[in-house]
Parts: C-alpha cells; sequence; structure tokens
C-alpha cells in the first residue's frame, strides 16, 4: 500500500483525505463551494483511509469492497423484505390446519388456493423462514452489517482518538462554521475556555491551539445499532435450529395421554377435562355477534391438564411417570414446565371415540341381534371375528365423510367427526361376502340381496382439545438485541458530537465548528461563549453560499 507524506512531515495511508495530524486536505475533497470559492471539507469518518477504499487486488479485498456499500446492504435487506411479505400471503406449513383434507403441502396449497398455491409452493415460500435461501439471505445481511460496520468504525475511532487541537489553517477556514477576528486579549481566550468548559466541553490546549470537544460518544450510535441488529439476525439463524426453537401442534382427546411432542419422551400430558362457556344468547352487548353465530359464542374454552416427567426406565419397559404440573389452560394463559410453554389453540367438539354395531337377520321384525362388535373410531381393526362365526372386514374407512364434486365418498379429514364404513360381513361358514354401506343415518345394502343387516346400537363421543407445544431460546437474544439497537437510536439521536477550534493567527485568532448534525445547537453554543468578547460570531458557509 502506497503511502502519501503530508507537508507537516506526518506519513498517512493511500486513500485519506485529510491529514492524521494536521487536517489539511490532501487529496480532491468535494463537497459545495463556500463563499469564497473554496470546497467545505468532507469530514466523514474525519478523512480518515477506510480499507474498502485502500486495498483492491485480491478477491477478499474485493469481497470486502462490496460488502461494505451501503447499497448492497439496503438490496439485500429490501430482498428479505419482499421475500418475508410474499412468504405470508398464504400459511407457512407449519400453519396449515390440523382439520386441513390433507396436510402434505404439495396438495394441500393447490386444493386450497388453486394455481396461486401451487406456484407459492413450487417456489418454496411455503416453508420460506428456515429455507437455506433465506437463511442465506439472513446470513448475508448480517455479513454486510458487520463489513460495513469495520469499514467505518476501525478508522473512524482511529482518527478521533489521534485527533490534535492544532490544525492546519485551511482545515479551519474550509469548515462550515468559521471566522476570523484579528485583535483578541488573552483573557478574552481564557474567558473561552472557561465558558466552554462551563457547557460541558472537554478543552484541549496545545500552544495556544485549542480544541473543545463534547459528545462523542454519539457517533458510535450507529455502530451500537448495527450490534443489535447483528445479535437479531443470529437469533433468526439460532431461531432456525431444533434446539433452540421447537413449536409442535397436539390433538389430545379427553381423558388421553400423549407424549409431548418435540420432548423425545421425556414429557407426558394428559386431557383430564375440556371445558367450554359460551356467552349468554340473552346478553345485549353481544346479541346480535351471537344470533349470527347461531347461538354460540364462547367466551371460554380451556382444557384441564397433568404434565408427567417420565424417569429413567429399563429399555424396553414403560417409563414410571412422575406429575410436576396440574393446572388449566385457557387462551393467553399457558402453562410452562421444564423449558416448554404449552397453549390452548383449537377444540374439538362431540367427536365420536366409538361405535357399536349388531348384525340381524334382514327379515328380523323385532331386529334380534345376532352378534355385536364395536369399532374403535380413533385406531380401528380391519377385522373382527365374532363369537356367533361371523366375520367382519372393514372393506373402506371414511372418518369424515362427504361426496365430493364426482360424487363419491371421501373422508374430508383424519377426524372420526362424520365417520362412515364399507363393511363386508362374511356369515358362519360362508367365503361370500355382504356388503353393507354405513354411517350416520345412512345403512345402504349395495346389493340390495342381503340375508343379514348390519346397524349402529351405540356410539360414545369426546371432546378434543388442539395445543401448540412450543420451546423457544432464542427469545432472550432477540430482547438483547432490540434492547442494544434502541440504546444506539437513542445515543446516536439525542446527543451530538460537537467540536470547536480555535488557532491563533498573529495577534486575532481563527475560530471553526463541527457537529455530525444540529448545527443550530454548536451555533448557540458559540453565540453564548463569545458573548463579552470581541470574538466575531461564526459565518455558516454553507448558508452564505445558498
Amino acid at each position: 500500500m502506497n503511502k502519501i507524506k503530508c507537508e507537516c512531515g506526518h506519513v498517512n495511508p493511500e486513500g485519506t483525505v485529510l491529514c492524521e495530524a494536521c487536517g489539511k486536505p490532501i487529496e480532491g475533497n468535494q463537497h459545495i463551494d463556500g463563499n469564497d470559492g473554496k470546497k467545505l471539507l468532507n469530514m466523514r469518518y474525519d478523512g480518515t483511509a477506510r480499507r474498502s477504499q485502500t486495498y483492491n487486488k485480491s478477491i477478499i479485498d474485493k469481497t470486502w469492497s462490496f460488502f461494505s456499500s451501503v447499497k448492497v446492504g439496503v438490496w439485500l435487506i429490501v430482498l428479505a423484505l419482499i421475500a418475508s411479505a410474499v412468504g405470508s400471503i398464504f400459511p407457512q406449513e407449519m400453519y396449515i390446519p390440523a382439520d386441513a383434507v390433507s396436510r402434505d403441502p404439495e396438495i394441500f396449497y393447490e386444493e386450497r388456493y388453486g394455481i396461486f398455491g401451487l406456484i407459492f409452493y413450487q417456489l418454496g415460500f411455503h416453508n420460506l423462514y428456515s429455507s437455506w435461501w433465506y437463511m442465506i439471505l439472513i446470513a448475508l445481511i448480517g455479513v454486510s452489517l458487520v463489513i460495513c460496520s469495520l469499514d467505518r468504525f476501525v478508522p473512524l475511532y482511529k482518527a478521533l482518538r489521534k485527533q490534535k487541537a492544532k490544525r492546519h489553517d485551511t482545515f479551519l477556514s474550509r469548515q462550515r462554521l468559521f471566522s476570523e477576528t484579528e485583535v483578541v486579549s488573552d483573557e478574552e481566550i481564557q474567558k473561552l475556555e472557561k465558558k466552554l468548559k462551563k457547557r460541558g466541553y472537554k478543552v484541549r490546549n496545545e500552544e495556544g491551539h485549542i480544541l473543545a470537544e463534547k459528545g462523542r460518544f454519539s457517533r458510535w450510535g450507529p455502530y451500537v445499532n448495527h450490534i443489535g441488529l447483528i445479535i437479531i439476525l443470529l437469533a433468526a439463524l439460532l431461531r432456525s435450529t431444533p434446539f433452540f426453537y421447537t413449536s409442535e401442534y397436539v390433538w389430545i382427546r379427553e381423558g388421553a395421554q400423549e407424549v409431548v411432542p418435540g420432548t423425545k419422551g421425556e414429557y407426558y400430558i394428559e386431557n383430564k377435562d375440556f371445558i367450554i362457556e359460551n356467552y349468554d344468547e340473552n346478553d345485549e352487548r353481544f346479541g346480535e355477534a351471537i344470533k349470527q353465530e347461531g347461538g354460540m359464542v364462547p367466551n371460554n374454552y380451556q382444557t384441564n391438564v397433568a404434565v408427567y416427567q417420565a424417569k429413567e426406565a429399563v429399555p424396553g419397559a414403560e417409563p414410571e411417570l412422575e406429575k410436576i404440573v396440574e393446572d388449566n389452560i385457557q387462551m393467553n394463559q399457558p402453562i410452562e414446565f421444564g423449558s416448554y410453554t404449552v397453549y390452548q389453540s383449537g377444540y374439538q367438539l362431540n367427536e365420536f371415540t366409538n361405535m357399536t354395531f349388531k348384525i340381524h337377520e334382514t327379515d328380523d321384525q323385532n331386529e334380534e341381534a345376532l352378534d355385536s362388535f364395536t369399532i374403535d373410531l380413533t385406531s380401528p381393526e380391519s377385522e373382527y371375528n365374532l363369537d356367533n362365526g361371523f366375520r367382519v372386514e372393514v372393506g373402506q374407512y371414511y372418518p369424515d365423510y362427504y361426496l365430493d364434486d364426482n360424487g363419491e365418498p371421501a373422508s374430508e379429514t383424519n377426524f372420526p367427526r362424520n365417520p362412515a364404513f364399507v363393511l363386508l360381513v362374511y356369515p358362519p361358514d360362508s367365503e361370500k361376502p355382504e356388503i353393507s354401506f354405513l354411517g350416520i343415518g345412512k345403512n345402504i345394502d349395495a346389493t340390495g340381496e342381503n340375508q343379514y343387516k348390519v346397524g349402529i346400537t351405540d356410539f360414545e363421543m369426546h371432546d378434543v382439545s388442539g395445543l401448540s407445544v412450543r420451546k423457544d431460546y432464542s427469545l432472550p437474544f432477540f430482547v438483547v438485541g432490540a434492547a442494544i439497537f434502541m440504546i444506539g437510536v437513542i445515543q446516536g439521536m439525542y446527543w451530538q458530537h460537537r467540536r470547536i477550534w480555535i488557532r491563533p493567527k498573529k495577534e486575532g485568532i481563527m475560530l471553526a465548528a463541527h457537529t455530525n448534525k444540529n448545527w443550530f445547537g454548536v451555533k448557540k453554543d458559540i453565540e453564548n461563549t463569545i458573548s463579552g468578547t470581541n470574538i466575531k460570531m461564526v459565518d455558516d458557509q454553507q448558508e452564505l453560499e445558498e
């Protein structure tokens, strides 16, 4: 890397705009014209050399230069925002309704949303936030933030740490705020120093050259913002790993006990009772809404549960369970155990548990049962061998029966809400079955020649509770990142880095000032400081030109 030597003798790295020692412009520093035709100095990063503008030979240099561009970072963020917006048009795969006809995303999106759903699925937006390309996009934004920050922070830190009170007269005369007073007494300069200190400035005097500075820490606000954003991006990446975040959905029937999904058999949850309470139909506040909903508007639904933790057991043996929590889960009132949180998310009323059937002769007026059998609708067997020699095969089972567009029987969901069956009944000592179709309010003899008839004699029903199980270790990272980001916002918004230089010249002084924002504030500081002295008020050279 080439070095540039200033007339003051200081050697500066290539790409330096203002000498690190005296502040004299080294290269063409284009900004705006002042009232005397000179260019006002571009004080961004105090004129120090940035790596991205210095090294441009190797592939590493080119990569660094590419990601250090603010435009690149903005475009990466825009692409992420567009992808996120498209991904929110239809529900993500994890939010496919549990009662959907098919929870296979390849079928669900096209069936529910047509050609747009098919395109949505084929482009991979159905599982956007954990997809490899979206994670890469988030990682590239993080890389851009890190490189952008380092490319600017390091040279700015070096420049501010090494800044001197003694500056070249060109450096002062080309500041935005500048004045020159021909005659100033030592008493006036001392008075000026005292007033600056009272206003909170840190004053440094080097051989009569004065630098008054305050609010330097505000310059680091944007970089604190970047740290917060980087932590948030890391949290987003960690959230895609099962160790930091899991979200599962489980249906539990009343009286049933299930393994809590995602816990690898460590925890079990039991649905002791499901309770639903509706608004009073005579309540005037909700009368209209109740009418629209057919007289039933829930004001509370909850699941009374018990949570068990499995103790270490002998391999192959049933684990011994220890009750650790017994509580009620309501909307917005979850329960917590271990690192998991369980939310009340849905319910299904009056789902069939089992059905009992009897077999009798078709021409029997009294319908006296020859035999009977019960089908567990949650896990029906394929064949039932009865005591009186009958054998019944379940030819077809439709848990949630309906007729499709072609008039063919089908099941709308996999839950036993409207069960229907095609039963093959084999009489004793017969290899030829009689076929019957049975459902709620349906009993059809497929051939019209059946000697035996099957009928429903009894059934049991239950309510089902839908619970969401979540584990989220990434949330503290989001909170910390957001807090750091807000600190950076406040740090950069409510404070300003103000600097005032005083350079002795013969019997007078040159006075100049710079701030990263709020020029009105620094002018008021100077006005109050020089009051009662012979020192001229600074001119805003940008305003004079305009």
